[in-house]
């Protein structure tokens, strides 16, 4: 019996999140949708530019958010990740401690900085947009690791934001290696289309052979593999990873368990901000697969929870929400 369900690492990021309208984009030259990495400059700049109040401060980056939802759902997580000595430092660590999860974040030890901030933006057709300075986390290396808790983990999950640091490149590499040594499996996600886009060669490095279990949206699976159509992607796909689910929005869900394809049903809702939609299916989904549910029960059970966390404003569900999803399900005979 593994301690861990899942020892995740990736960037440690405050997330601030304001509405705004598409107005704001055009005027500000910021491109909508996407990630985009900026200095503390120009997010301070688009901060002050912002005419509305703030919806809610938390700890984010895609990785904590998804081990946050194995731990919401009932199972158990690490997180590595890196942060400063401020305010923004020791405010991740303790919401991190507050959600159960286990980190190698020390207050006594934190370095000096300034630890890393995503400003969210939200329009009213629900597209999140996100400009990121990294701070600290820019620096995250291989000594963020912490092998006995990796060892004693179902699943390592790496961060494809990662990709975008040499050091981070290294650190995924290193990470890889000890989950190979301690018979632990492998999961990823490609986390944003742009990233996909422009660091497609440091994803395959991290790749390597092929991994457990990788996740992606749509635009992630075509733009990696070079496809024109899904079906020509999820079949690239089988050369990448043994496993993977392939988040369609509104339509639901592809899930390839290693032998078919599982089409997994949406369920509607009325979408008010689609940020940590991805990260909460994943987290959602790992839970399942490392508490004996099926592929496919694993995949309604990921649906349904992205499905609700878009349906209001942040990347996470309260806990009452998560414990919805899983008497919705129990009842449909899907857990």
């Amino acid at each position: 019996m593994k301690k861990y369900d899942v020892y995740g690492i990736g960037n440690a990021l405050v997330d601030t999140e304001f509405e705004v309208d598409d107005s704001f984009f055009s005027r500000h030259q910021v491109e909508k949708g996407v990630m985009t990495l900026v200095d503390d400059q120009r997010q301070d700049y688009l901060v002050r530019a912002i005419d509305s109040a703030t919806i809610k401060r938390q700890s984010g980056g895609s990785a904590a958010n998804t081990v946050i939802a194995v731990n919401q759902f009932g199972g158990s997580s690490f997180y590595s990740c890196k942060v400063a000595n401020d305010d923004y430092g020791h405010f991740y660590m303790n919401d991190l401690r507050r959600n159960g999860v286990h980190t190698n974040l020390n207050g006594d030890e934190l370095p000096a900085g300034t630890t890393g901030k995503c400003l969210v933006m939200v329009t009213p057709d629900a597209d999140r947009t996100m400009n990121t300075y990294l701070g600290i986390s820019a620096s995250l290396d291989a000594g963020v690791l912490r092998e006995e808790a990796l060892a004693a983990s179902q699943y390592l999950y790496l961060e494809g934001y990662l990709v975008t640091s040499e050091l981070g490149v290294e650190a995924m590499l290193a990470a890889r290696q000890m989950a190979a040594e301690h018979g632990v499996r492998t999961a990823i996600t490609l986390s944003d289309p742009s990233i996909v886009e422009f660091f497609k060669p440091q994803f395959e490095k991290v790749i390597g052979s092929g991994v457990d279990m990788l996740f992606c949206n749509e635009e992630e699976a075509l733009t990696y593999t070079d496809s024109e159509t899904l079906l020509e992607a999820r079949e690239k796909l089988k050369f990448v990873a043994k496993n993977f689910a392939i988040t369609l929005g509104k339509n639901g869900a592809t899930i390839f368990d290693g032998d078919t394809f599982v089409d997994i049903e949406s369920f509607p809702v009325q979408a008010i901000d689609t940020n940590g939609a991805g990260d909460m299916f994943a987290g959602a989904f790992l839970y399942a697969i490392t508490h004996g549910h099926s592929y496919a029960g694993a995949g309604k059970m990921a649906s349904l929870a992205a499905s609700r966390v878009v349906a209001k404003f942040g990347p996470r569900l309260e806990q009452h929400q998560v414990e919805e999803v899983k008497k919705h399900l129990a009842a449909l005979g899907s857990m």
